[in-house]
């Protein structure tokens, strides 16, 4: 077994003067290494162990390149299945082979089965991989690959349907002896049964849809009338995810933590559990930042969950790579909440802890090998830390999606064990089809401080233009005191920003770096301005180049700053205090490192123009400043100022989206909160609701349209 864990390591050591190193293992049967690698683990792949010739993988995305990845070092050919609009996706020239599957939306293409299943006859492929999300957990399609004699690259037909109810594998649970969470054992039929069920449980409640999965169909509800309204919305959302709107209730746990174990079995009666991940940072019931191990368990909690979990696999007869979600309460105590049949996104920080690949265990298990590990093997060797990297909008709802081309895109690979799942590229548009996911950053450290530490720079050095992203709420969350101490549960983000997230709150002294950093920059440009070919321009006024007298607007504020330049270097006055600001000054790149007073500073600066508006990403936040020149600051005084639109009377979309349902037509009277729309995007459905009371003097969509973000949907009198 010793010689089987050699593979071990956890470490993107990209740089070229990193030697090998050796590390102390968790166990004292196996040695674990660190070598140069940009996956953060390595794995043996024995060229003699024949597995398969060819697979398919039923997924677009990131989730599909990091299969491919792993069937290339096995030495497996891949076929890439997509869609239309994905025909030029990374995924899609990162296989051997690819076939168009249907046009953009997802019910014609990525969940086409008779699509999928030609393009397996087309290619012949032997087996294949469904990723997550999709066709991942459909019992059908697991099926028919069966009678085609084609290896699913999961667990068997039975234990996809036990599991992937939700209704069926509580039941199954309670008879393994796991720790179940109270609730309705059967499907909800309608609202009125709903609302009964729910006032016998006891609110708070959650609605979830039976067959669901990534906080798609979930709904926590308060009260009758929130019961009604989540179960109208779960199970149109279930409808339009996973084909099925069928929904379970049970008592919501408040305030408690989402721990999950990875289980791992074979076809041979062994199973593994490969510790546990800390998944409570979620919005919308989908996460967002995880970790593991998880601060929470001592050694006895870690071991009754893992056992627990393995218990539930083998009732089931799993074999394949698995996860058991659990909900955690403030004392320890711990509830079975649903397994996932799949490989779940967050698995590389699974990764980087073990050692293990996991996409080359399921095709292993998938082929009939057995187990190489035992138990004992299995260690906690450092920390990991995952945050999902989405187009979004963190200021709306902790993240609305968002749209566009990535006109500029660099992955922070320079910085030192740091991991990228993306499947994107420079170039590549985020749609309102598919899930705005731009990549999953995984950093490590030894410990947790460390991985923080490297996220941290990661995040600061991840360039991403064209589109919205939720960078600066995830630089945020990992900083705040209590994510640091770990303090969380999954209400963190509600009970840290009650009236939304509003970005990074400076403190004085980074008010006055970010002041200095900006019109460094500016009298930076300006003096580059003033050369030609190296040289001075000829200029008919004379300017002095030494001292710059400037006026600068920050939100609200408006501040006087001196500064003077002495080569790379610029001496700034802000408020009373001088700041030393050195940088190199690269105007062209996209990031700067900026050392104020010996302090390190790496900012992005998204944009200037010579009326002096600039905007600069600074400790993760965008910050939009104007700077000034004192004459060109007193002029602007006599420029009109542009009229703030009256956002009460009309309803603009908050988002990119299809319309769902129009509730209002014109002539109608509503009231304040009532539902005007609702938008679905990227699976999704948000209700729209007027701001104030009034009538309606126009409606401009219809259901079944699509609609860009800002776009006028609906006009009050």
């Amino acid at each position: 077994m010793a010689a089987s864990l050699r593979q071990m390591v956890v470490g993107a050591w990209r740089r070229p003067d990193r030697h090998l190193l050796a590390l102390q293992c968790a166990t004292r049967h196996s040695r674990w290494c660190l070598i140069t690698s940009h996956t953060l683990y390595t794995a043996e792949y024995d060229p003699n162990e024949k597995t398969f010739e060819k697979l398919l993988i039923a997924n677009r995305g990131e989730i599909a390149c990091r299969v491919i990845k792993t069937c290339k070092k096995m030495g497996i050919k891949t076929v890439a299945i997509h869609s239309d609009v994905d025909s030029s996706a990374v995924h899609v020239k990162m296989a051997d082979e690819a076939v168009c599957v249907g046009p953009a939306p997802t019910s014609k293409s990525y969940l086409n089965m008779d699509a999928i299943m030609e393009a397996i006859k087309k290619t012949r492929a032997q087996a294949v991989h469904p990723g997550y999300g999709f066709l991942s957990e459909n019992k059908e399609f697991a099926r028919r690959l069966a009678s085609e004699g084609v290896t699913f690259i999961g667990p068997d037909t039975h234990a996809i349907q036990a599991m992937g109810d939700k209704i069926e594998s509580k039941l199954l649970a309670k008879n393994a002896k796991v720790n179940t969470i109270p609730g309705f054992d059967g499907v909800v039929k309608d609202a009125d049964e709903a609302v009964r069920i729910a006032r016998e449980i006891g609110y708070p409640v959650m609605i979830k849809a039976s067959a669901g999965g990534g906080g798609k169909g979930m709904r926590i509800a308060w009260s009758d009338e929130q019961t009604r309204e989540g179960f109208r919305f779960s199970s149109q959302e279930a409808a339009s995810s996973f084909g099925d709107d069928r929904l379970l209730i049970e008592k919501f746990i408040d305030n408690p933590r989402h721990i999950e174990i990875q289980v791992l079995a074979d076809k041979h009666d062994n199973a593994l559990w490969l510790n546990e991940r800390e998944c409570s940072i979620q919005r919308r019931n989908q996460k967002v930042v995880e970790e593991a191990p998880s601060t929470f368990l001592d050694p006895e909690t870690r071991r009754a969950m893992g056992e627990q979990a393995v218990a539930l696999a083998k009732a089931v007869k799993y074999s394949s790579a698995g996860t058991v979600e659990f909900l955690v309460d403030t004392r320890k105590n711990f509830y079975f909440l649903e397994m996932n049949t799949r490989l779940q996104v967050e698995h590389p920080i699974t990764e980087c802890i073990t050692g293990l690949d996991l996409v080359q265990e399921m095709i292993r298990v998938a082929k009939g090998y057995p187990l190489r590990h035992k138990q004992a093997d299995i260690p906690i060797n450092g920390w990991a830390v995952e945050c999902r990297v989405y187009a979004e909008d963190p200021y709306k709802s902790f993240g609305l999606p968002s749209i566009g081309r990535l006109s500029q895109y660099q992955e922070p690979l320079h910085v030192s064990n740091v991991r990228v799942d993306s499947g994107i590229q420079e170039g590549s548009d985020i749609n309102i089809y598919y899930d705005p996911m731009i990549s999953k950053l995984i950093t490590y450290g030894s410990d947790r401080a460390e991985a923080l530490q490297r996220m941290e720079e990661a995040l600061d050095n991840y360039v991403i233009r064209g589109v919205t992203h939720n960078i600066a709420l995830l630089r945020e969350v990992i900083i705040h005191p209590r994510f640091v101490q770990g303090d969380v549960s999954t209400k963190f983000l509600p009970d840290v920003y009650p009236d939304g997230f509003k970005g990074h709150k400076l403190t004085d002294l980074e008010k006055r770096e970010l002041l200095a950093i900006a019109t460094s920059l500016y009298v930076a440009e300006q003096l580059r301005s003033q050369q030609f070919l190296g040289s001075p321009r000829i200029s008919l006024a004379k300017l002095d180049l030494n001292n710059w007298e400037l006026l600068v607007q920050l939100g609200d504020g408006t501040y006087s700053v001196t500064v003077s330049n002495n080569g790379s270097t610029f001496s700034v006055d802000v408020d009373g205090m001088k700041l030393n600001v050195t940088s190199e000054w690269n105007l062209a790149s996209p990031l700067s490192s900026v050392t104020i007073d010996g302090t390190q500073r790496t900012i992005q600066c998204l944009s200037r123009d010579a009326a002096g508006n600039i905007s600069i990403q600074f400790l993760g936040t965008v910050y939009k400043l104007r700077i000034l020149t004192k004459l060109a600051a007193e002029l602007s005084k006599y420029m009109p100022e542009k009229a703030v639109e009256d956002t009460t009377s009309i309803l603009r979309s908050p988002m990119p989206g299809a319309v769902v349902v129009v509730s209002v037509k014109p002539g109608d009277l509503v009231s304040e909160g009532q539902e005007i729309c609702v938008i679905e995007a990227m699976k999704m459905q948000n209700s729209l609701i007027a701001a104030k009371s009034g009538k309606v003097k126009a409606v401009h969509c219809k259901a079944g349209e699509t609609v860009g973000e800002g776009d006028l949907l609906v006009e009050l009198e």
